[in-house]
């Protein structure tokens, strides 16, 4: 299994799934479980991908919050987006076999 190619599928699948639920109403979702997960998969690409630490130390965990303004909801979620799309972006850029 390709480790890399699978950890961006899934950091692909988040935005997709972050997608969906911003699409679906005008605040009727939580920030919560897009922070939770980008911060899981930012931690495993630490630990997966050595190589790549001085570029994954620009990023920093997200805060997992849930603002109650839907204005404040969707800048939270292009947070998220734009740290998840660069972290796609490193990992695709570094291609490298991942030590084990």
């Amino acid at each position: 299994m390709d480790t890399r190619k699978t950890m961006v599928h899934m950091l692909r699948q988040l935005l997709k799934e972050m997608e969906i639920v911003s699409s679906q109403g005008a605040g009727y979702y939580t920030c919560v479980p897009f922070a939770h997960r980008f911060n899981r998969l930012l931690e495993q690409s630490r630990r997966l991908f050595p190589e790549t630490s001085g570029f994954l130390e620009t990023f920093d965990p997200i805060e997992a919050t849930d603002p109650k303004d839907p204005a404040d909801k969707s800048k939270a979620l292009l947070g998220i987006r734009i740290e998840v799309s660069q972290l796609i972006a490193l990992l695709e850029s570094t291609g490298e076999e991942p030590v084990r």
